[in-house]
């Protein structure tokens, strides 16, 4: 029998009363049930006594009622301390506990069994509440592994994954299928190739072609400039190469199809907060890693974002399969792209199963952040509704070549929804040489992969498509404001306003690649890029000397508050170093997406003497960047715009503008919901022939002038919301 189960027992009558008050004494709340036994205990003792005194009333004189008493809070502190450091006392322990506290030792042995009894069912209480937790996560996971294996596809038929889904003859004949076309189609992309070149020419098979950024009109890369270092007598790869490098995009395919529907434990939450970031080490258990182990000195960058875009999915395949399509609508994060040579050219009219050579340099939107150039290969495969689109690079089969970004699998998976809509996931998966040094203000945003994440890709796509969705509608996606000079705008007109505003920005964001190039010597301070730029008969600009002034510098203001003031009008006297005081008036305004911000805005200088001129601003915001850039337009060329029909291209424009970005301190502790980086970028005339000299002090009035417009928007947000140890600028 147990120690807890003992109780003793007396010879008489006397024995047994002073035990049952011993049992009495014993505190009642030292254990989980004891407390209320012994209230139990109490009341059945209560009405026995109310008993014994009614029946005492006619039998004899009442008996006495028994006195009970509990434990005093020192003696539980007491007995609490001592259970902590010796919840077992011996028979020599209890005694002198007892004597110190005035209590029997058998009063200190009960507690003790009770405070026992306690911990005991305290402990198995915590035990159930954890395993009713593990329990329910792993039925979670369980029943998230049977979702993902009954969507999932097979690599080799297309079909579905799941068990018990189709009988084995079927699988077999999908993969042989599966097999015959691609055998098909490949063989007719060499015949038609081999039929096209012996009838062109006589002369051998293949030529290599020469690796080149091509001017191009429909992309607007005929603006000043050079370049990139990629397009200095760099080849293409070997005939011997291209069976490999045909392997490696269909290996590369496969692995971007599986990132994109795989969850945890290979993906992860990212930085910023929307991106998921990869699991480095999931990745390589997971994947036979065909570029190769990590570069020695490089670093990992690899994000996945999903969103709903307005366009259906081969109005996005179109817009990734064409080099300038491409680099229009990613403008701002393309800054060249072409295309140098077709593998497997497209046989279906769809771009089903393209394959072709590319290069693209991304940059960053500012000057301080060196551009990344790529060379890779492009690969698109339709699978039932779903289309996939993937880039690796292959700059390892040329020898001749040495790149500072290397892209593993990176990509697009394109489904269709009802509605007009494709819903996108997007992976970004690339290597980047990190030895070299960026600017303070963007070391945080670089470093932490934040630059190139896919969920700024995914934003800049669901903005562009949104805008040219909203391009379709005449009626109800336009706004006006009311003024005394507000303009009567038609439709055409309308449209013939936006198509301006894009070029603006187009313009633009050309610009600013080309500010990254060599600098004018002997002008421009530290984290200034002043660059002359020539027009010689080039529509839509004015001839001759071209000065573009850019930098970048940080203030402590969240993003979405500098892009609102900015882009008020009432606000721009504030910071406009060319304004001089004037009142600049709102005149239209036309919306061109969900975002009333994301618009193209027509003002009117009030001053006399710049009555002749109007300033065209276009404005667009994301979560992951926002733009205010305007141009000043001549009164007259707006007015054939909307009442003559002059085409916009050939209106003659220079913009200027902001870039803003979060500068991704928002997340870290202690950021206060983060400051903002901010490229500012201004284009000026300083000499009308296009044959003249640029002087040295044309070049330090341009540099002057984005020195003050720096200036004043500093002193306009002096305030501090982020920790500002690594945010000077000179």
């Amino acid at each position: 029998m147990s120690e807890s189960n003992m109780v003793p027992v007396g010879n008489n009558g006397d024995t047994d009363n002073k035990e049952n008050n011993v049992m009495n004494n014993t505190d009642g709340g030292a254990c989980v049930g004891a407390g209320s036994g012994a209230e139990e205990i109490d009341s059945a003792k209560t009405v026995s006594d109310n008993r014994e005194e009614a029946m005492g009333s006619s039998e004899g004189p009442p008996r006495k009622k028994k006195k009970r008493n509990r434990h005093s809070q020192y003696q539980i502190q007491e007995m609490e301390a001592f259970f902590r450091e010796c919840p077992h006392p011996d028979d020599k322990q209890r005694t002198v506990l007892g004597r110190q506290l005035g209590l029997k030792p058998i009063q200190i042995k009960f507690w003790f069994q009770n405070k026992r009894t306690q911990n005991k069912n305290h402990q198995e209480h915590c035990e159930n509440i954890g395993l009713r937790s593990l329990n329910k996560k792993l039925s979670s996971e369980n029943q998230r592994f049977r979702e993902a294996v009954f969507l999932a596809l097979c690599p080799k038929c297309g079909g579905q994954t799941a068990i018990g889904e189709m009988c084995s003859e079927e699988h077999q004949l999908r993969i042989q299928n599966a097999r015959l076309t691609d055998e098909i189609n490949e063989l007719t992309a060499l015949a038609e190739s081999f039929t096209r070149k012996m009838v062109m020419s006589p002369r051998p098979f293949h030529r290599p072609p020469t690796f080149e950024f091509r001017a191009g009109s429909s992309t607007g890369r005929e603006l000043y400039g050079n370049g990139g270092n990629l397009s200095r007598g760099i080849t293409g790869p070997a005939d011997a190469d291209k069976p490999m490098i045909k392997e490696l995009a269909i290996e590369s395919m496969e692995e971007l199809l599986l990132m994109a529907q795989v969850d945890e434990p290979l993906w992860i939450g990212g930085v910023n907060g929307t991106s998921l970031a990869l699991n480095w080490n999931e990745y390589e258990r997971t994947f036979r890693m065909g570029l190769g182990p990590r570069l020695s000195g490089f670093r990992i960058e690899a994000s996945r974002e999903t969103a709903l875009v307005p366009m259906n999915p081969t109005g996005v395949v179109e817009m990734l399969m064409q080099a300038n399509l491409w680099s229009t609508m990613f403008v701002g994060m393309v800054g060249r792209a072409v295309t140098h040579e077709k593998l497997l050219p497209d046989v279906t009219g769809n771009f089903n199963g393209a394959l072709q050579i590319m290069s693209a340099e991304y940059q960053d939107l500012s000057p301080l952040v060196p551009t990344r150039e790529s060379y890779f290969v492009r690969y698109c495969k339709q699978r039932d509704n779903l289309w996939a689109v993937v880039d690796v690079s292959i700059d390892h089969f040329v020898t001749n070549i040495h790149t500072k970004c290397r892209r593993r699998p990176s990509g697009c998976l394109i489904q269709e929804i009802p509605n007009g809509y494709s819903k996108v996931t997007w992976v970004e998966h690339v290597e980047v040489d990190d030895r070299e040094a960026y600017q303070n203000i963007f070391k945080h945003f670089v470093s932490t992969g934040q630059a190139f994440a896919a969920n700024r890709w995914v934003a800049t796509l669901e903005r562009r498509c949104e805008r040219i969705a909203g391009n379709n509608i005449m009626t109800t996606e336009f706004q006006s404001v009311d003024s005394a000079d507000r303009l009567a705008l038609t439709d055409h007109g309308k449209m013939s306003i936006l198509k301006l505003a894009e070029r603006v920005a187009r313009s633009f964001f050309i610009g600013l690649t080309n500010s990254m190039g060599t600098p004018i010597s002997g002008v421009g301070g530290k984290g200034i890029r002043v660059m002359k730029m020539k027009n010689l008969n080039g529509p839509g600009r004015p001839p001759g000397v071209v000065i573009s002034a850019s930098t970048s510098f940080w203030v402590p203001c969240p993003p979405t508050i500098v892009f609102d003031f900015l882009r008020n009008e009432n606000h721009r006297a504030n910071w406009d170093a060319l304004c001089n005081g004037w009142i600049v008036q709102k005149i239209s305004e036309i919306a061109n997406g969900r975002d009333s911000r994301n618009c193209a805005t027509l003002l009117k200088n009030k001053s006399t003497c710049q009555m002749n001129k109007m300033i065209i601003q276009e404005t667009f915001t994301d979560p992951t960047a926002s733009f205010v850039i305007y141009a000043p337009v001549d009164t007259a060329s707006i007015e054939g715009l909307l009442n003559l029909g002059t085409d916009p291209d050939y209106v003659a424009l220079l913009p200027s503008g902001f870039a803003i970005l979060p500068d991704g301190m928002g997340d870290q502790p202690g950021g206060n919901g983060g400051g903002s980086l901010l490229t500012v970028s201004l284009q000026m005339l300083v000499e009308e022939v296009s044959l003249a000299k640029l002087s040295i002090s044309s070049a330090r009035s341009v540099e002057n002038l984005i020195r003050a417009t720096v200036m004043r928007i500093k002193d306009l947000f002096p305030f501090n919301i982020a920790t500002p140890s690594t945010r000077n600028v000179s």
